[in-house]
């Protein structure tokens, strides 16, 4: 370049315009934005820092990354928040939980609750010569809500009852380390996601406004969600009712299997199936494991069961239905009669209802807490009632239904009124189903055709199994696949299955959410999937 030529930017040799005035003082607000930012991390950070000075500073401050990384075993005993009791008194304990509330009562002492599941604490730190420094009581109140935290304390029994906690005990601090910090400003707070309606309705009355954190909020957020104690509860309860499926089954000689869920065809016919390519063979995710559980029953089991993902691509937006659920599956021969599976349903939902409430009191309470219920009415022999005689129900009480067609939500809803009222139960057997509205594997009856030997199962006047025999015939499940608009190719190795030798056989699947939902009288599923997929949500 000669001397004689302009000099050019770097901006302008590369095309770039030059930023306006505008967009220079944008840019000016966005560093000045940025170092506010730091300065108001590094004052965080100073005030969780320990101090030189103070002769207790190993006592409290945060535990580094390399002590977190694993880097030593220790002997140290652990007590859940759950068990801290007065039979502990005097004793030091070590706990570890959320920081659920932080109150600094002047720069002496503090209170500070850590939750654990759904049990708290109350943690006090008081101010006394060789035991708690005035510089530990600014670091735990220099701490954010939500952040884990170590404690190391007495057990004391207070003179009042707690009302800010569930354990009936107070912590008197001795050691505090910050485990991991959480941001200062939560997306939703646990104190507003575990409010009830009824409190926050109150509060309306008495010209105070709370927040409400709506379904979807709650699940954009569901890592905080969960950790109310309404749903610290719900989890537990289905966790339970997985637990007594199995051992029951278990005990009445059923086997465990699991089947796959990548499958060539449909299992339950219909169009609602998440279809893809295997390998350039066209697939679909199980809409059951229907077909898999027969075909282990011909292979020689006797009796199965299977807790499994289920996948439904219906665009269903209601309460109750999801693309993706945990599905309980039983399978079984039978020797004479459908009914004894309906033996199996019965023996085994009254045997989980009682289990429920005596284990999961606790739970039940928590839950109920925040969404009130009514306890399950259910009889110690299951009710059982023909199709027929449930139209006919509905036919006193004003309501026309097709005796060959399905119930709708409504007419599920009022039959379960009319049974309640007339038989004191919220739980019972519906079967015989037209055969029209039962999949192609069902068994028609052996009186009518047009019926079939099937049932479905009710909880609050809302479906939660499907059951009947099945089909183990195999020329007369290849008509019903047929008359069902199944290409009966995708199913082949399912029908020649048949053709070795086939007990008879029958079964039913339940929905674990829905089980959940039901029970504690839940007004959406979703309240029951830990991560629900619907129509309109694959995150998080």
């Amino acid at each position: 370049m000669s001397s004689e030529e302009p000099m050019t930017t770097a901006a302008e040799e590369s095309g770039e315009k030059k930023p306006s005035k505008k967009e220079l003082a944008k840019l000016e607000r966005q560093r000045k934005r940025q170092e506010a930012a730091a300065a108001s991390a590094a004052a965080a950070t100073a005030n969780l820092s320990i101090s030189a000075d103070d002769p207790l500073a190993a006592n409290y401050g945060e535990i580094p990354l390399n002590d977190l990384q694993s880097k030593e075993l220790s002997a140290a005993v652990w007590t859940p928040v759950n068990d801290l009791t007065d039979d502990l008194k005097d004793k030091s304990v070590l706990i570890q939980g959320h920081a659920q509330a932080i109150r600094a009562v002047g720069k002496k002492m503090a209170f500070l609750v850590v939750r654990e599941e759904c049990f708290t604490v109350q943690c006090v730190l008081t101010v006394a010569p060789d035991l708690v420094s005035p510089q530990m009581v600014k670091f735990a109140t220099g701490l954010s809500r939500e952040s884990i935290v170590d404690i190391e304390g007495i057990v004391s029994l207070p003179s009042q009852p707690i009302t800010g906690a569930s354990q009936q005990v107070e912590i008197q601090v001795r050691k505090l380390y910050c485990v991991n910090k959480a941001i200062p400003i939560l997306p939703i707070n646990i104190e507003d996601a575990a409010r009830s309606e009824a409190e926050i309705e109150k509060a309306l009355q008495a010209g105070e406004q709370l927040v409400r954190v709506n379904q979807d909020t709650r699940l954009n957020y569901r890592v905080l969600d969960l950790r109310t104690p309404a749903n610290q509860g719900i989890f537990e309860v289905q966790c339970q009712v997985e637990e007594i499926f199995r051992q029951f089954l278990l005990s009445k000689g059923f086997r465990g299997i699991h089947t796959p869920k990548l499958i060539a065809g449909s299992s339950e016919g219909g169009a609602a199936v998440f279809r893809l390519d295997y390998k350039g063979t066209p697939a679909c995710l199980a809409q059951s494991p229907q077909l898999q559980k027969q075909m282990a029953i011909c292979g020689g089991f006797n009796r199965v069961f299977e807790i499994g993902a289920v996948y439904r691509a219906e665009d269903s937006f209601t309460h109750r239905h999801l693309c993706e659920f945990i599905g309980l599956d039983v399978e079984m021969r039978i020797k004479k009669h459908y009914s004894e599976v309906m033996d199996i349903v019965d023996g085994l939902f009254v045997k989980m209802f009682d289990t429920l409430n005596e284990k999961c009191a606790k739970e039940l309470e928590a839950i109920n807490k925040q969404y009130p219920f009514e306890k399950l009415k259910y009889l110690r022999k299951t009710l059982r009632l023909t199709f027929e005689e449930g139209v006919q129900m509905l036919k006193e009480a004003g309501i026309e239904v097709d005796p060959f067609g399905d119930l709708n939500t409504e007419t599920e809803r009022k039959l379960g009124q009319l049974v309640l009222e007339k038989y004191g139960t919220e739980f019972y057997i519906l079967h015989r189903y037209p055969l029209a509205v039962r999949p192609f594997y069902t068994m028609p009856c052996y009186d009518n055709p047009k019926y079939s030997n099937s049932f479905d199962v009710f909880i609050r006047g809302e479906e939660i199994i499907s059951g009947a025999q099945r089909i183990h015939v195999p020329e007369f499940l290849t008509e019903r696949a047929q008359a069902c608009g199944i290409d009966v190719s995708t199913i082949s190795t399912y029908i020649d299955a048949f053709r070795y030798g086939a007990p008879t056989h029958g079964g039913f699947g339940v929905g674990l959410e829905r089980v959940v939902m039901l029970f504690c009288a839940l007004n959406n599923i979703r309240k029951t999937s830990l991560f629900p997929r619907d129509p309109q949500r694959i995150v998080p």
